[in-house]
């Protein structure tokens, strides 16, 4: 089944164990890049601009394309949207790219102060291609309501799992990250994968927008990796209330979780978890 997946390809390769080598079968992770553009402008002068050129793994594009304009402020409901348009580049060409158009509703400043920067992001970093430190805007961020769901800790441990026994294309590929959306009853409502983390988070908050249900005001968000700032920020723009990371919490991701009442939890694996920030989300019985 995962072999017509778009998140994972099949490739020949060499194990080693030990002093023996065989020849084997592999899933990998598929990386390409995707363009996003926008278009923008009155009626009778609409203008098209390449906003975004990022790594992930292909699928869900619209949402991922979406969700990044959402979380970098360019957009603030799905109303700013007049269509969202998906094509393939050359069919020759060697890195197997795509290009996201995403058309605006008239009034929208693009071309602002506010949004002139260069965004190339990697799989790896969501804010590696803003132009300067400038544009990262370290701790402006909106402040959550006060409240929001409570989240029982013994049902915050088992979270990681329920994630994981959803996560297809990471048991056939080890090399995915995951974003997964959790009620407070802790069913899962929603899980994208990518190769980049913050794809995978601007996928899920794209899909919720497009459904109308953002803010997530009553929801915890799961990723797989350590919690970064961009990620805070992105959890912080879509209205949710609490960010959970398998791996560790970086300082800015921290400052920001304390500056918008959000609550950061790290080390969520092995029956244990530490709270950076807003611990009265937590319930302890």
């Amino acid at each position: 089944m995962l072999v017509d997946d778009p998140h994972v390809s099949r490739g020949l390769i060499e194990r080693c164990r030990g002093s023996t080598r065989t020849r084997d079968d592999d899933l990998l992770a598929v990386e390409s890049p995707l363009e996003i553009c926008v278009e923008h402008g009155d009626v009778d002068a609409r203008a098209r601009r390449r906003l975004s050129l990022t790594m992930r793994t292909p699928g869900h594009d619209d949402e991922l394309a979406v969700g990044f304009l959402f979380s970098e402020g360019l957009i603030e409901r799905a109303a700013d949207l007049v269509a969202v348009t998906e094509f393939a580049c050359d069919p020759a060409s060697s890195h197997g790219g795509s290009v996201v158009e995403v058309s605006l509703r008239p009034g929208i400043a693009v071309g602002s102060a506010h949004l002139e920067r260069h965004f190339v992001a990697t799989s790896s970093c969501g804010v590696c291609g803003k132009a300067s430190l400038e544009g990262l805007d370290y701790g402006e961020a909106a402040a959550l309501p006060a409240g929001g769901a409570l989240f029982e800790a013994m049902l915050v441990h088992e979270l990681p799992r329920r994630a994981l026994d959803r996560q297809a294309a990471f048991a056939g590929t080890g090399g995915l990250h995951a974003a997964a959306l959790f009620d407070a009853e802790g069913r899962l409502t929603l899980l994208r994968e990518d190769v980049g983390r913050h794809n995978a988070v601007d996928k899920l908050v794209g899909r919720a927008l497009l459904d109308g249900l953002t803010p997530l005001s009553n929801a915890l968000l799961l990723v797989s990796g350590r919690a970064s700032y961009e990620l805070m920020q992105k959890a912080i723009a879509a209205g949710i209330p609490i960010l959970a990371a398998v791996g560790a919490p970086s300082t800015l991701a921290v400052e920001l979780a304390r500056r918008a009442g959000a609550t950061l939890l790290g080390f969520v694996r092995d029956g244990r978890f530490n709270v950076y920030s807003g611990p009265e989300r937590i319930v302890y019985s």
